[in-house]
């Protein structure tokens, strides 16, 4: 069913008359090497080619008027906007409609190759009249490196050219009759009357000399065999829970973030998107956090993507052969990440500046990271897939090399511009590492580093339940023999660190939901983390409490905790980072690796235990427990 017969069942619409969407009124699409994100103006706001890590091109989701854009929408005054992804793929359709003139679909979709050395570089607009007659626009104003540059645009016989001051070349290539003219913002603009019988392409085509004629790009059989390749690759999704189509959209939201020349994830595709309006937490995600992407893999794998779990392993040893360490943050190459710099001539987006590119934080200490490299190695294996020896002796270097830096303080996973602390969740992260290594170890004839992980593993423990641990409240802390805590206490029992059904670890989750619980959300966590301005609640913690409670039992909590977190994707399925507790509006980099992951792993926990509780396990057995901690469900 298309988004037109569809869309009087679409939860969301958009009455716009020049305004900005929000961050949440936007989709993505992608090729594996970059994305664009669309908002439901028909505009592509923000978008960096060739690659997620490169300038921008269009940006106006950070400066309407110095980003850059290229836009498809009917011509002034307020019409209705509704978007949908067409069926279980990445292909974005855009409705506009007007009651009293006529509807129009607008289809977006980069197209996807599995030869990396077929990429493309294009972005496809397919234009197409549904009912009536509607009068549109297309705009194209590119801005190259973020807008630091002059960008020229020419008008040319099959569409319009744009040329950077660095030899940058975007061509946009149009179906014949439509004729470009200046415009006085800056770039180029055609209208044209969409009829009966009528269609419209526009073509996006990277380092393009000049416009082709757009029958030259084959468009139909490029949507279709995007369509067709999306589609073979939902089919491998491993997961018939309640929730499969939330699911099925974060996982396809997680292929789009990852660059496929590498195996590498970005944790966003975006950067500067403030974690609260007006402030100044405005980060660039566009580079591949261990962590981060180890975890989402983790996700990916759990649902039947091993195929993307082994490029993912294949990129870690890559790095670690390449730079002899495994870093916090990498670029999608495996390169350095970026020095982080502002640029003062974009003015953020709602005004949230800086706006900024690269980042600081790779450059701090984050003891966190190899144990969930180990926690996903270990599914990988238990999911039927085979951990290369060349790819082991790699993580058993950085095994042995985490346990070099168990006294050490960090920075620890929430990247504080602050001074290093004992963070109990790097201690927390290295014990699993030491946990995981000791059980994929005899694999690989291992038994020589028994001994030495095991007395580590131990030593660690004991550490953590002492220093780790206030005994004045009963409850665990975030930080060495210090009072404050944070979300990451959840995952003590969903890393199998202590048993769920621990009075510990009861007492901790209920400290945790009291203190950092705010509405229907949580907040990673209070303390100052030397940074001034506030932010909003973290969806990747909601999804945390979900499975720590789905684990001690509390299951219609669990479940209540669940669809408020997952409520918060937007119209299309997307979530952000954070969101704003008052009004659930979204906040930050958009969409978010972390979140999706986080709906995924909670989603598969709960369904385990709902299915054990329907067979009579009200309170189930130390080994189904087990199972739910380990996110299985067949």
């Amino acid at each position: 069913m298309d988004l037109y017969t569809a869309a009087g069942r679409l939860a969301g619409s958009f009455q716009l008359a020049g305004a900005a969407p929000s961050i949440d009124q936007h989709a993505l699409v992608g090729d594996g090497f970059s994305c664009a994100l669309i908002g439901v103006d028909g505009s592509v706001a923000w978008q960096c080619l060739p690659h997620f890590d490169s300038p921008s091109v269009f940006a106006s989701i950070l400066d309407p008027e110095r980003g850059g854009t290229c836009r498809i929408a009917p011509v002034d005054g307020a019409y209705e906007s509704l978007q949908a992804y067409d069926d279980v793929t990445n292909v974005l359709q855009t409705l506009f409609r007007r009651p009293d003139q006529g509807a129009v679909v607008l289809t977006d979709f980069m197209p996807w190759t599995d030869d990396l050395h077929s990429s493309v570089h294009e972005l496809h607009r397919l234009v197409e009249l549904r009912t009536g007659s509607l009068e549109m626009e297309i705009v194209f104003d590119p801005r190259f490196d973020y807008g630091r540059g002059e960008t020229r645009v020419y008008v040319a016989d099959e569409g319009a050219i744009a040329e950077g001051p660095n030899g940058e070349r975007l061509a946009l290539s149009v179906s014949p009759g439509i004729r470009f003219a200046p415009r006085a913002a800056g770039g180029v603009t055609a209208r044209f009357q969409m009829r009966a019988g009528r269609r419209i392409w526009a073509v996006l085509s990277w380092r393009s000399k000049r416009p082709e004629p757009v029958a030259a790009f084959r468009p139909f059989e490029q949507l279709r065999r995007t369509r067709r390749f999306w589609r073979g690759w939902a089919s491998r999704l491993r997961y018939d829970g309640p929730w499969r189509h939330d699911v099925m959209r974060s996982a396809l939201t997680l292929k789009l973030l990852q660059f496929a020349p590498t195996g590498a994830m970005v944790a966003a595709p975006t950067t500067s998107l403030p974690a609260w309006l007006g402030g100044d937490r405005n980060w660039d995600y566009r580079f591949s956090w261990a962590r981060d992407s180890t975890m989402a893999i983790r996700a990916m794998n759990l649902i039947g993507y091993s195929q993307e779990a082994r490029d993912f392993f294949h990129f870690v040893k890559d790095c670690v052969d390449r730079r002899g360490r495994l870093d916090i943050m990498v670029a999608l190459d495996g390169g350095d990440v970026a020095p982080e710099i502002e640029l003062s001539h974009l003015q953020g987006h709602a005004g949230s500046t800086p706006v900024r590119i690269g980042n600081a934080a790779a450059h701090q200490i984050q003891h966190d990271i190899t144990g969930p490299l180990l926690d996903a190695a270990v599914l990988y294996e238990r999911s039927g897939g085979m951990v290369p020896l060349r790819v082991w002796r790699e993580i058993r270097h950085l095994v042995d090399k985490a346990i070099d830096t168990i006294d050490q303080p960090d920075h620890g996973i929430w990247e504080p511009r602050a001074e290093p602390e004992h963070h109990l969740h790097s201690k927390l992260m290295t014990w699993v590492a030491l946990d995981r290594a000791l059980a994929v170890a005899p694999l690989f004839g291992g038994d020589r580093e028994q001994s030495h992980w095991l007395r580590a593993r131990h030593d660690l423990r004991e550490e953590i339940l002492e220093r780790g641990y206030d005994h004045q409240s009963g409850t665990f802390v975030s930080i060495y023999d210090k009072q404050e805590l944070d979300a990451t206490l959840l995952l003590l029992p969903i890393y199998g660190f202590l048993p769920a059904d621990d009075a510990r670890v009861a007492r901790t989750v209920d400290r945790v939901m009291k203190e950092l619980g705010d509405g229907r959300y949580l907040r990673r966590y209070n303390a100052h983390d030397g940074i001034d301005s506030q932010e909003g609640a973290f969806v990747l913690c909601g999804f945390w409490l979900a499975e720590a409670l789905a684990l001690t039992g509390r299951l219609d909590e669990a479940l209540q905790v669940f669809q408020d977190q997952a409520q918060t994707a937007n119209h299309v399925g997307l979530l952000s980072e954070e969101v704003d507790p008052t009004s659930g509006a979204a906040l930050g980099n958009f969409p978010q690796a972390f979140s999706h992951l986080g709906l995924i792993q909670a989603a598969a926990r709960i369904d385990l235990a709902l299915r054990l509780r329907d067979e009579g396990n009200e309170h189930p057995p130390r080994h189904a427990i087990d199972r739910i901690r380990n996110g299985g469900w067949h």
